[in-house]
């Protein structure tokens, strides 16, 4: 199933005797449904249908919208006045001054700049919202097709970080059994060296150790298996490749996934940082840096996606 960006334009237009009436969308990424709208006064009638269209189609994004109609001469255009508009401007102003005695009348300009006065065509509301919804279809479709080219080239993306961390695991679990192993081997050798020196310097002052070394040695196997449990990440490692199998399942799905797949980078990312503070040896340090990255890029696309 296709996954979508969040990011896209869309534009329709449909010509006719006014001029051209054009409807524009541009979409960036938001945690919600966000539409604005401006819209050229004759043309208000159609908000609701373009809205309601909207919301039919893209569930996240922040939408700018614009509707208005787009005059490319106004050479032979026959102006009309909007008689019952000026009238009541007229009774309006009348009464202003009836109880202002100092407000002055209204001007010819101002009348003439009143949003409606002057018409060069008469479009009523049936025929707006009918446009609105011819249009609104025109740019949605090119929207969501924009959105979901964008969308898969980041699903391939995004799969493709996965696939780079699920080779990261791939070399890593069979060593850890090693790697700790190895370790442990180091830190006996290591505690060893240095408590028996310490204890060859009791014995050549005279005096008595506390301790046999026997004992001191089953002492620090004993810390050291310990330890080598707190370092351990095979269960980490494990999470990890649940968490990725999950991924993948939500890109093969598609939809609006966007939320879900940023639930799962913020788990990606927790186990990615617990392998980093367990890591006693540069091969899992530089390892957990790898799968931190990845998950960093991953998580900026993924605040694309709807």
């Amino acid at each position: 199933m296709t996954i979508y960006s969040m990011t896209g334009f869309a534009l329709a237009r449909r010509e006719s005797a006014t001029g051209s009436i054009i409807f524009e969308m541009r979409s960036v990424n938001s945690r919600f449904l966000d539409t604005q709208f401006r819209i050229s006064d004759e043309l208000r009638a159609g908000e609701t249908t373009l809205r309601e269209a909207i919301s039919g189609r893209l569930s996240r994004g922040k939408l700018d919208c614009r509707f208005y109609i787009h005059r490319a001469s106004q050479a032979g255009a026959k102006l009309a006045l909007n008689v019952p508009l000026v009238q009541q401007l007229g009774q309006l102003d009348a009464d202003v001054r009836s109880q202002l005695g100092a407000a002055q009348p209204l001007t010819v300009s101002e009348v003439l700049h009143w949003p409606g006065v002057l018409k060069d065509s008469e479009m009523g509301n049936d025929e707006v919202v009918e446009i609105a919804r011819a249009l609104g279809k025109e740019a949605l479709d090119e929207m969501v097709a924009s959105r979901a080219r964008e969308g898969e080239k980041l699903g391939a993306m995004l799969l493709e970080r996965v696939s780079a961390m699920e080779a990261i695991l791939t070399r890593l679990e069979p060593r850890i059994p090693q790697i700790v192993q190895a370790y442990q081997q180091k830190l006996v050798e290591r505690l060893s060296t240095a408590l028996g020196i310490v204890l060859e310097q009791g014995a050549a002052e005279g005096q008595p150790a506390p301790v046999r070394r026997e004992e001191v040695l089953d002492r620090i196997r004993q810390e050291v298996t310990l330890f080598g449990v707190r370092i351990d990440v095979a269960e980490e490692l494990s999470r990890l490749a649940a968490h990725l199998g999950e991924t993948r399942r939500i890109l093969a799905t598609g939809g609006s996934c966007g939320k879900r797949l940023d639930f799962m980078m913020q788990e990606l990312n927790r186990e990615a940082n617990t392998i980093g503070s367990k890591s006693a040896v540069a091969e899992l340090a530089d390892a957990a840096m790898e799968l931190k990255l990845l998950i960093e890029q991953m998580r900026e696309q993924v605040q694309n996606l709807e």
